[in-house]
């Protein structure tokens, strides 16, 4: 039986010739991601804890957003 993982690079990679990606690979024991500057260290999850933690860096990147368009200083001037 062969073991071997089929590594795909994120489409949010650079898509250089760098090693500046983050690469997936599903197997039966669940979702393992890795660096491509360290692809002998991966980590080993779920797709539902993938996904819960996607979805929070989502979240956040629209709070960050929000906040910044919405900012007010300490005199409660707009920091536009």
């Amino acid at each position: 039986m062969d073991h071997t993982l089929h590594w795909q690079k994120s489409t949010f990679s650079d898509g250089g010739n760098g090693n500046t990606c983050v690469e997936l690979a599903a197997s039966a024991q669940g979702t393992h991601l890795r660096e491509s500057d360290t692809p002998a260290t991966a980590l080993t999850t779920t797709p539902a804890a993938l996904a819960h933690l996607l979805a929070g860096i989502r979240h956040e990147d629209s709070l960050t957003s929000w906040a910044s368009r919405t900012a007010v200083g300490i005199d409660g001037v707009p920091l536009r």
